[in-house]
C-alpha cells in the first residue's frame, strides 16, 4: 500500500540523501508533520457529497492553512497518505460511524480530515501503537486524536471486519473498484526510468559507474533480476531500472548529483520528438512551467550556445530564483524562464522569433497514470488530479473543461508563424483530450493562408519505428512497464522552394541516432588545430564501423525525397487541369541542362569532411536538390504507355589526324520512357520519365557527306 517507506521516491530536485527519520520502518507510522500535512492535502481533495446525504462533517479552518514540509521525504510521505485515506474516504467514515466514534464531543469538526487520515495509517499498522521517538517534534492535534482512536481500537477493528463481511472482501483493497486495484498492481511493478544529463557525464562513464555500483546491463526489462538495467528501446539517452530498487539508486552519486534524472517515459518520448524536429541552432518553448525537468532535459539535447529552451509561466520571483538554481547544479545555461502564461504571450514577441517548435504538455486528466503520486510533484500539477484518479473516472463535465483549455493552448501554439512544429503530449486515456483536440485545431485553420498548413507527422525516435494503421499518433497504453502515453507531431508541410542545408539535415539525423559516435557540434577551428598536428590522426579518428555511413545516405535520400514528394504533389493536381497535346510532334527538342555544381565540402559540418564515403554522400544529395521544376509544357497526362522515336542526331566531330570536320556514322535517337506512377496509373513526362540514350549503325548506303549542315 502506499505510506510505506519502501515505496517512497525522492525526486530529481534533491540535495544529497541522507537516511531520513520522515517516516519509521515497517508498520511504525509516520512523524506528527506527516499526519498534519496530509490532513491540509485531504481537506483540500476530500469527495464532497451533496447536503442530504452528509452524516461526517468537516470544518474548513484547515483549509486556509498550506502544508509545510521539511523535506521531500516528507512531502511525499504525505500525499501517499492522504491519498490513501481518499481512496477509502466512504469505507473510513462508515467505520466511525459505525463504531460510534463519530459525533465525538470532545473533538471538533476541523479536526475531522485528521482523524480520517489518521485512521487509516491506525488500521493499516493492524491497530498497533505507534513507536514514536524521543526526538520527534509534538504536535498536540495529533497526540489528543491519537489518544482517542486508540481509545476505540477495538470498537473501530469490529466495525472494520463487518464493512470486510458485507463487501465479502479479504482485505480492503478488494473493496477498491476494479480499475483502482489494477492500477495499484502496475504502479508496484513500475519500472523506473531515468534520462541521463550528458552535460555532466557521458553514456560511457555512466555504464562504468552503474558497473563498479554491482548494476549489470541487460537487453530488456524482461531480464530483469536483481541488480540489472537496461537502455529504454525508444529513447537512447533514457536508462530503466527495478521498480523494487528504488532507495537503492536514488543513494546513488550518479542521482544526487545530477547525472541520471528521473521522469516519466512519456516526458523522455516527447523531448526526443522535439528534438527529431529541430535544426541545429533553433530555439524552442517549453509552454508549461511545470515541466521543470522536461525544460532540463531539452536542454541537454540542444546547442547550449546557440540554442534557447523557453519556459513559460514563471509567475514569482522566488519560484524563478529557485528554478534557475535548479538548472544551475544540472548545468542547463541556455533556458530562458518568461512570467506569462502560454496563451498569454502574443504570437509576434521579439523574443520567440527564434523559436521552430513548441513542446506542449497541458494538464490532462492524468488517468493513464499509474503512480499518479510521483506524476504530480514531479510535473508540479495539481494535487486536485488525485480527486479524479481516486475515482477510476473523470466526470463529464470536466473531461469537456479540459478538452477545451487543451484546444485553445494548441490552436494558440499553432498561431506562430514561425513555428515549424508542435509537439503535444498527454498521460489521458481519452479520446476527447488526444485524438479529437488534434483533429479539431488541424480542422479550424488558425494558422491562416498566409504560411504553409500544419499536417500530422509520425513522431521519430532513436532506435524506434512506429508501425500499424494508427501510427500518425504514438500512444502507449498503462501497462506495468510503462504509464499512458499519447503523442502527437504537428509539423507544417514542407515548402517545395525552401532550401534545406545539409547541416540542418545531418541535425535531423543525430537526433534520430543515425551518427553515433561522431560529434556534430566540433568547433571549425578546433578542427583546423587537430588537421596541423598530424594528418595521421585525421585518418585513425574515422568511424570504425561503416554502417554509420550507409545510414547516413540512406537518410540524404529520404529526406530529398520527402522534399521532392510535396512538389510532385502540387504539380499533379496541376496536371488534372491542362489538355491533352500531341505526342507525335517529330520537332520537338529536348534540352539538357548542365551538371549544377556539386556541394562544396565547405558546406558539410566538420564530423563529415573526413568521412571515406564522402564523395557518394554528396553525389546522393546533389542528385536530391538538383531536380529540375517542371515546365508547362511537360504538364500532360499520357494513358499508356508510349515510345516516341526523335529524328537521327548526327554529332559533328573532328578528326584526330587533321582538322576537317566529319560526320560520325553512327546515329543517336532519344526515347523517352514512361515509368508507371505508384499512385495512380499516369505519366508525367517532367517528373517520371527517364532520358534513354541508344546508339544504332546507320546503313551502309548512307552518303557521307562532310559539310551536311550546308
Amino acid at each position: 500500500l502506499p505510506g510505506r517507506v519502501g515505496e517512497m521516491a525522492i525526486s530529481n530536485e534533491r540535495e544529497p540523501i541522507e537516511k531520513s527519520t520522515t517516516s519509521l520502518i515497517e508498520n511504525n507510522g509516520y512523524q506528527d508533520t506527516v499526519y498534519i500535512n496530509a490532513a491540509k492535502i485531504f481537506q483540500g481533495i476530500r469527495i464532497e457529497k451533496p447536503q442530504d446525504k452528509i452524516l461526517v462533517r468537516y470544518g474548513n479552518e484547515l483549509v486556509s492553512s498550506l502544508p509545510d514540509f521539511k523535506d521531500e521525504c516528507s512531502q511525499r510521505s504525505s500525499y501517499e497518505l492522504a491519498f490513501s485515506a481518499l481512496k477509502y474516504q466512504d469505507l473510513l467514515e462508515n467505520i466511525l460511524l459505525d463504531s460510534c466514534f463519530y459525533p465525538c464531543q470532545s473533538i471538533p469538526d476541523e479536526l475531522t480530515s485528521l482523524i480520517v487520515v489518521m485512521l487509516y495509517d491506525l488500521q493499516d499498522r493492524k491497530f498497533q501503537a505507534r513507536q514514536i521517538s524521543d526526538e520527534e517534534e509534538s504536535i498536540p492535534e495529533v497526540r489528543d486524536v491519537e489518544r482517542y482512536l486508540y481509545s476505540f481500537k477495538t470498537k473501530l477493528a469490529a466495525a472494520l471486519a463487518r464493512c470486510r463481511i458485507k463487501h465479502d472482501a479479504l482485505s480492503i483493497e478488494y473493496i477498491l473498484p476494479e480499475t483502482l486495484r489494477k492500477q495499484e498492481q502496475r504502479a508496484s511493478a513500475l519500472p523506473l526510468y531515468a534520462w541521463i544529463n550528458t552535460l555532466k557525464s557521458s553514456l560511457e562513464d555512466i555504464y562504468k559507474e552503474l558497473k563498479k555500483e554491482g548494476f549489470t546491463k541487460v537487453e530488456s526489462v524482461s531480464d530483469f533480476e536483481g541488480y540489472t538495467y537496461c537502455l529504454d528501446k525508444h529513447c537512447h539517452d533514457v536508462l530503466v531500472f527495478p521498480a523494487s530498487l528504488k532507495e537503492e539508486i536514488l543513494n546513488l552519486e550518479l542521482f544526487t548529483g545530477y547525472k541520471l534524472i528521473l521522469q516519466d517515459k512519456s516526458r523522455s518520448l516527447a523531448v526526443h520528438s522535439v528534438k527529431a524536429s529541430l535544426n541545429m541552432d533553433d530555439d524552442f518553448i517549453v509552454a508549461h512551467m511545470g515541466s521543470w525537468l522536461t525544460a532540463a532535459h531539452m536542454s541537454v539535447l540542444s546547442n547550449q550556445s546557440t540554442s534557447k529552451v523557453f519556459v513559460c509561466g514563471v509567475k514569482s520571483q522566488a519560484k524563478e530564483v529557485e528554478l534557475k538554481e535548479l538548472f544551475t547544479r544540472m548545468e542547463c545555461g541556455n533556458i530562458e524562464l518568461l512570467h506569462e502564461d502560454f496563451t498569454e504571450i502574443e504570437t509576434t514577441d521579439q523574443r520567440l522569433q527564434k523559436a521552430k517548435v513548441i513542446l506542449l504538455l497541458p494538464r490532462c486528466s492524468g488517468l493513464g497514470v499509474s503512480n499518479p503520486i510521483e506524476f504530480i510533484l514531479n510535473e508540479h500539477e495539481d494535487a486536485g488530479l488525485l480527486r479524479d484518479l481516486s475515482q477510476g473516472s473523470v466526470a463529464e463535465n470536466k473531461l469537456h473543461i479540459l478538452a477545451e483549455r487543451q484546444l485553445q493552448e494548441l490552436m494558440h501554439a499553432m498561431r506562430f508563424n514561425k513555428v515549424q512544429a508542435i509537439v503535444y503530449c498527454t498521460c489521458s486515456v481519452y479520446p476527447e483530450e488526444n485524438d479529437a483536440v488534434v483533429n479539431k485545431a488541424l480542422e479550424s485553420g488558425v494558422e491562416g493562408s498566409k504560411v504553409q498548413p500544419y499536417r500530422l507527422s509520425p513522431p521519430l525516435w532513436c532506435n524506434s519505428e512506429i508501425e500499424g494503421p494508427s501510427d500518425i499518433f504514438f500512444k502507449m497504453e498503462p501497462s506495468e512497464i510503462s504509464n499512458c502515453c499519447f503523442l502527437a507531431v504537428l509539423a507544417r508541410q514542407r515548402d517545395p522552394a525552401e532550401v534545406i542545408s545539409v547541416k540542418d539535415i545531418l541535425a535531423r539525423a543525430a537526433a534520430k541516432g543515425l551518427l553515433d559516435g561522431l560529434d556534430i557540434g566540433k568547433s571549425t577551428k578546433r578542427e583546423e588545430k587537430r588537421k596541423k598536428k598530424s594528418k595521421v590522426t585525421q585518418q585513425r579518428n574515422v568511424p570504425k564501423d561503416t554502417v554509420v555511413q550507409t545510414n547516413i545516405v540512406e537518410f540524404l535520400n529520404r529526406e530529398m525525397i520527402s522534399i521532392n514528394t510535396n512538389s510532385e504533389v502540387s504539380s499533379i493536381k496541376g496536371i488534372s487541369g491542362v489538355p491533352q497535346k500531341n505526342m507525335n510532334q517529330t520537332n520537338s527538342s529536348i534540352q539538357l541542362k548542365k551538371i549544377t555544381k556539386p556541394i562544396s565540402n565547405s558546406s558539410l559540418p566538420g564530423m563529415l569532411k573526413n568521412t571515406p564515403n564522402l564523395s557518394s554522400m554528396s553525389k546522393v544529395f546533389e542528385r536530391r536538390t538538383h531536380i529540375r521544376k517542371p515546365r508547362a509544357e511537360d504538364k500532360m497526362v499520357v494513358l499508356k504507355p508510349v515510345e516516341i522515336v526523335l529524328p537521327p542526331v548526327m554529332v559533328p566531330y573532328f578528326n584526330p589526324q587533321g582538322n576537317k570536320s566529319q560526320i560520325s556514322a553512327q546515329h543517336y535517337y532519344y526515347r523517352w520512357i514512361g515509368i508507371k506512377s505508384s499512385a495512380r496509373d499516369l505519366f508525367i513526362p517532367s517528373l517520371s520519365k527517364r532520358l534513354v540514350k541508344s546508339k544504332e549503325t546507320l546503313p551502309s548506303t548512307m552518303v557521307k557527306h562532310p559539310r551536311p549542315w550546308i
